[in-house]
């Protein structure tokens, strides 16, 4: 019998007397009612092996014990009083998650849904969606209570109750850049197509899309809205219903409470200069000062608002305000020029971690006070320092201190039998890095012992387990891959810095990912000290020496008067190569800082200017998903431009910062890096793709995904716990009830699902009822890293990409977006 099915009789047994009794007692005749004193024997007993059978058989990757416990362990310190928080344990178990399984689709939207959002007291639901309606759905009966008819002119991004007004007004924001707010109570007594009323307040001054709404629990006052036009403001119902439209001669429209249409940075080094557009942003549950903005470049920002400057207009561009902390993780904050950006960010429900969700890339955790958590914070120096070999004496530098393996209580036993099943994984992922099984259970399996059991395995162990983590990381070959195992070696080399195997990950890590050739051969050579004789490492050597001298004298070559395969002045580029530069290669063209190759010749010898003849009400975006009027693009050598370093009055060109000859020079911030990755899915079609914690204790995490999936992982490790088919096309939206075990997702499909544990029987992730429709979840999850790594890096400035949105440039044809989420 599998442990699956045992646990499905675990659980009927631990309903009923009698059937604890018969499962404890096989081919016995079962009495018509045990005794009481049988009755708890047997409920032991069945307790007992149901642990027995969740502790992993290694060859089987899906029967890996999840880190929320036995549902028994909780049940059965609830009957003894030993945990006042079962019920938020219970919320989100594993037990549950296997079990879920689509319960209802909401039906009563005409287009894409791009926001759902529950009220504080689970009992509604709301929804926005491009048909500009607003719908209230009511939780128990799962039917539509209300339709409203909002008046916004383009696409609803974003929708929510405003807390302490018995769920009576309800705001919304949208492509029109307007903020609108709703008094529900004035639908009392109409029908479903009685569904227009007046909006109690209207805000106009945002001048770009609003892509996010955030309120405050316990305030029922203001309500803060993020926008594409770089600006953070803070709307308090008290002062007024309505503020004149953007670009108005009476614009005094004192409400940004964040302005940081100076704010975004290209990579960690670089000052602020551009306009961050913003595409999300969040409120701490318990600490409501605090506020969390990611958009258009790759950092997300924590402010305190304690701290910030008073309210402003937006007569004035401000320098942006210094945050309190910046996340980002180390292997994308030196990009460049680069398209990655955020599309959303979340606190964590205790408000200790920030979940962020990456537009062609992963979703990240990060700590935010890393000197409690695991995160650690980085510096544009630690960037280099990861990839640099630099001597080591006595390993002294780079050692660091384990603690000693603690019990916590346990007695020896049990703390030898999980060591045991530490060294039972490593040999697994052994197995993996032989071909024997997928490189994806390796690295699972690798996740499971460093993530999972870290504090408990001594330096040996852990040592082992990174250098076979990083192997099987560069084989494998998904998206910034090459990164990770980086980061492995790295570690690895802090436990024992004359490590023969990190040397070599190392190595080749920079030679054959990276192109890094130079460092390279430093690990290499280092590698080779260590092992003289070896024939892998002479041949590594070898061949990166051989490599960096064709290279240098191809330079050679070209510095000399050499004639190059094709003149510049006859290479002739399309438009899709002005408008993107290609990521096919996308380890060696996009991760990390800036490579030899990235610098191509038109990214050398052309600067792109654009103009756009838009109607007489040019301050309004009004319809920002159409290329108003006509588009001109102006081409120019770098060298021949004089771009814009000053206005015509002599100033610098952005006020965060003030002439060179003035100013001293910037001083990148610390950032706080990841602590965990969370791989799988695939984020590049939509821009406001959510990631979000499940349940009061966030656990557990989940994302759509572009291949019309959403994927849900353990927190603490990476796992992948379970992937569900949501969508035709997309899903964007996940929101956890605020106290059951039930998700609500939406994206391009018209409809909201709603997803409760209600399947017959639990399922892995790879298939059952209630599991993705292919048999093969690898070949889902390599096709979105495929996507991944093919998405293109736009070139133009982010504003004409945002007016200019198409599928392809295929046969000189232009394919508009029939759905535009982003």
């Amino acid at each position: 019998m599998d442990g699956k099915n045992h646990e499905d009789d675990v659980v009927k047994a631990k309903t009923s007397s009698l059937s604890v009794y018969c499962y404890a007692n096989p081919g016995q005749a079962c009495p018509a009612q045990p005794s009481p004193t049988d009755s708890l024997h047997f409920f032991t007993s069945v307790t007992q092996l149901f642990k027995s059978i969740l502790i992993i058989s290694v060859p089987e990757m899906e029967s890996l014990r999840f880190h929320d416990g036995n549902i028994t362990d909780l049940i059965d310190s609830r009957i003894l009083g030993l945990r006042s928080d079962i019920t938020h344990s219970l919320q989100v178990h594993s037990s549950m998650v296997r079990r879920l399984f689509l319960e209802r689709e909401l039906e009563g939207h005409r287009g894409c849904v791009n926001a759902v959002a529950w009220n504080s007291e689970g009992s509604l639901l709301i929804s926005g969606s491009d048909d500009t309606q607003i719908n209230i759905w009511s939780y128990s009966s799962r039917k539509l209570l209300h339709s409203i008819e909002t008046g916004h002119s383009t696409n609803i991004f974003c929708t929510k109750f405003v807390p302490e007004t018995s769920d009576e007004l309800v705001v919304s924001g949208a492509g029109d850049a307007e903020v609108r707010l709703f008094n529900l109570s004035r639908l009392s007594g109409r029908g479903l197509d009685e569904n227009m009323i007046t909006p109690s307040a209207i805000f106009q001054c945002h001048t770009r899309r609003v892509k996010k709404l955030a309120v405050e629990v316990g305030n029922p006052n203001v309500v803060w809205s993020a926008s594409e036009d770089g600006t953070l403001r803070q709307h308090d119902f008290r002062e007024g219903a309505s503020c004149p439209p953007a670009g108005s001669s009476h614009q005094e429209c004192r409400n940004i409470l964040l302005d940081l249409r100076w704010g975004a940075k290209k990579s960690l080094a670089d000052p602020p200069k551009q306009s961050l557009a913003l595409k999300s942003c969040d409120l701490s549950f318990t600490r409501p000062h605090l506020l969390l903005v990611g958009g258009s470049d790759a950092f997300a920002r924590l402010y305190d608002r304690r701290m910030l400057p008073p309210l402003s207009s937006s007569e004035k561009k401000l320098p942006p305000p210094p945050c309190v902390s910046y996340f980002c993780p180390m292997h994308l904050s030196d990009r460049g020029r680069s398209s990655i950006h955020l599309t959303h960010v979340a606190f964590s429900p205790n408000s200790e971690e920030v979940l962020l969700s990456y537009s062609g890339e992963h979703v990240y955790l990060m700590d935010v006070n890393p000197a409690t958590g695991s995160s650690m914070r980085y510096t544009v120096g630690d960037i280099t320092k990861l990839t640099s070999f630099a001597p080591i004496l006595n390993g002294v530098e780079l050692q660091q201190s384990f603690p000693r393996v603690c019990s916590n209580g346990s007695s020896k036993g049990h703390v030898a039998a999980r060591l045991d099943k530490c060294r039972k994984l490593i040999q697994f992922a052994g197995k993996s890095l032989k071909g024997e099984t997928s490189s994806y259970d390796g690295i699972e399996a690798c996740n499971e012992v460093l993530d999972g059991h870290g504090h408990e395995i001594g330096p040996s162990l852990m040592l082992e387990c990174l250098c076979i983590r990083a192997a099987l990381l560069l084989k494998r070959k998904w998206k910034n891959d090459v990164h990770m195992a980086i980061r492995d070696c790295y570690r690895a080399r802090k436990i024992n810095s004359s490590s023969l195997k990190a040397l070599l990950c190392m190595s080749e890590a920079l030679f054959q990912q990276l192109g890094k050739h130079k460092e390279a051969l430093d690990f290499a050579f280092a590698a080779q000290t260590l092992a003289p004789s070896d024939s892998e490492v002479l041949e590594k050597v070898e061949n990166i020496k051989n490599l960096i001298a064709a290279a240098e004298a191809e330079k050679n070559k070209t510095t000399n008067g050499g004639s190059n395969s094709e003149p510049r002045s006859a290479r002739l580029l399309s438009l899709s190569d002005i408008l993107y530069r290609s990521e096919a290669n996308s380890d060696a063209s996009q991760d990390g800082p800036r490579s030899e190759r990235e610098d191509s010749d038109y990214d050398e010898e052309l600067e792109l200017d654009f103009e756009t003849a838009l109607p007489e009400d040019e301050g309004r975006d009004i319809e920002s998903n159409v290329l108003h009027g006509s588009l001109n693009l102006r081409i120019h050598r770098r060298d021949d431009a004089n771009m814009e370093t000053g206005r015509a009055n002599g100033s610098c060109e952005s006020p965060a910062s003030s002439c060179q000859n003035d100013k001293a020079p910037y001083e990148p911030e610390a950032v706080t890096d990841m602590k965990q990755r969370y791989v799988g899915h695939c984020n590049v079609g939509t821009d406001i793709k959510q990631a979000s914690f499940l349940g009061q204790r966030g656990e557990y995490i989940a994302s759509g995904s572009d291949d019309g999936r959403w994927f849900i992982w353990e927190k603490r490790t990476g796992r992948l716990v379970k992937i569900l088919h949501g969508d035709d096309a997309v899903v964007n939206c996940i929101q956890c009830h605020p106290f059951d075990c039930v998700v609500a997702t939406s994206g391009i499909d018209n409809t909201i699902k709603i997803w409760t544990p209600s399947a017959s029987v639990p399922s892995s992730v790879a298939g059952g009822a209630a599991g993705p429709e292919t048999s093969d979840v690898l070949d889902a999850m390599e096709n979105n890293q495929r996507r991944l790594s093919q998405s293109r890096e736009a070139i133009l400035p982010f504003e004409i990409l945002e007016r200019f949105r198409m599928h392809e440039f295929a046969e000189g044809s232009l394919h508009p977006f029939e759905c535009t989420q982003s």
